[in-house]
């Protein structure tokens, strides 16, 4: 890494160092420009760089020199050359020590030619920087200890809504945080081009149709932080348009789209027996890898989001596009800290809408978080009401309750409900 750019840590550091010492081979998923090779090669001392046309021949044409080279061994992109993955697990099959392999990849190939590499490689998701990650913020309420029970609610931050937003537009991407504005938004919408030109079809699905393409993407952005039926989102991908594209159309863009870790929405809960929850929807809430993908593709800046516009898009939402993005941002927070903790996130909404929890981390031993984010700085009793129902039905069994703010001051109300600053959480 260059001293012009140097290493931003990440909470995934941890994560793999911890399973590089008793591991022999981990693979980093994630989408393009997240980082995975700046983490992998500070601990590689062999890098094949396959999207190399030149190393992928040299490969191809020698498969063995793989398993040859001096480890730790980086197989950058190997989704390029699937028969790597292979190889890996083969050497792993063999005694590879720990720390042998690590594997990155933008995309998981459409009809693997793969072993599945279960309890030979194991995975982790590497998204998008949180504010910390950033290093523009400093967290003082710890999502782990959340899920312990055992969290102090306290600090401050000078964080205001338009510093929300310039995050928001910015982006969580290692190599745009330092570019100016305009070359940053620049290097957005190239990011959103080459999705539709060329890593849709890369990853194994013809695009016949970009303009089609590209509005199936707006259709998503402006469905951000929503559980809009995908019926409703193909519709809106025909606004302005004879007719919508046909469900053989969408359903591989939608699937191609997760498959490059583009597409990355949060599941419905699943409670397990006993928690007394019915007619729970089981559709998923929609959001881009990175809240800054969807204003690119929805057009909107700062003055737009500040004065609540953005919103017109043709999937309807409760409140604000703005509200959406920092929905989106909170996703991607709680997601990467969850991972973490060993927890997963998940969101919980009724069939008709009467209540709805905009997340739940969910840890092991039943552990349980609920977390609703409000665009404001100081939560009222209605931006609550959905925690405490919540509450009242599952009693000792949620471990805590969290609305997430733009305010300043993290502190715990006499109702029993955390108030966060997003800018505060932390790992």
């Amino acid at each position: 890494m260059s001293a012009s750019r140097p290493y931003r840590p990440r909470v995934v550091d941890d994560e793999l160092d911890d399973l590089l010492t008793s591991l022999p081979a981990v693979s980093i998923d994630g989408p393009k420009g997240v980082g995975k090779t700046a983490t992998a090669t500070r601990r590689a001392r062999t890098v094949l760089r396959l999207d190399d046309e030149q190393r992928r021949a040299v490969l191809e044409a020698d498969p063995t020199s793989l398993v040859r080279a001096a480890p730790p061994v980086l197989v950058d992109e190997w989704q390029r050359v699937p028969a790597s993955w292979d190889l890996v697990r083969r050497a792993v099959d063999d005694g590879a020590p720990a720390g042998s392999y690590l594997l990155t990849g933008s995309a998981s190939p459409r009809l693997p030619q793969t072993h599945s590499g279960a309890g030979r490689i194991v995975t982790l998701r590497m998204r998008p920087l949180t504010l910390t990650e950033r290093g523009t913020t400093a967290a003082s309420v710890s999502l782990r200890e959340l899920l312990t029970g055992g969290a102090a609610i306290d600090g401050a931050t000078t964080w205001v809504l338009d510093d929300y937003v310039d995050a928001l537009l910015a982006g969580g991407f290692p190599g745009m945080q330092d570019l100016p504005r305009r070359s940053r938004d620049a290097v957005l919408s190239g990011y959103v081009d080459r999705i539709v030109d060329r890593d849709v079809t890369d990853a194994g699905h013809a695009v016949r149709n970009p303009a089609a393409l590209r509005r199936w993407l707006r259709a998503l952005a402006s469905a951000t932080g929503t559980t809009a039926s995908f019926e409703t989102i193909r519709d809106a991908a025909a606004a302005g348009h004879a007719d919508p594209p046909p469900r053989s159309t969408t359903i591989p863009y939608r699937d191609t789209l997760e498959r490059i870790w583009v597409y990355d929405p949060v599941p419905a809960w699943d409670p397990p027996p006993g928690h007394g929850l019915t007619r729970l929807v089981s559709g998923p809430k929609h959001f881009l890898a990175d809240p800054a993908l969807a204003a690119v593709l929805l057009d909107v800046d700062a003055g737009t989001l500040l004065e609540g516009r953005g919103a017109d898009a043709a999937v309807p939402r409760d409140g604000t596009l703005l509200g959406g993005l920092l929905e989106s941002l909170t996703a991607l927070t709680l997601r990467v800290f969850a991972q973490a903790a060993d927890a997963q996130v998940s969101h919980l909404r009724t069939r008709g809408g009467e209540h709805e929890v905009d997340f739940l981390v969910h840890g092991r031993g039943r552990r349980l978080v609920a977390v609703e984010v409000k665009l404001t700085a100081s939560p009222g009793p209605r931006d609550v009401r959905h925690l405490l129902w919540l509450k009242d039905r599952l009693g000792d069994r949620l471990t805590d309750m969290v609305v997430v703010t733009t305010g300043r001051d993290a502190y715990r109300r006499a109702d029993g409900v955390a108030v966060v600053p997003l800018a505060l959480l932390g790992a």
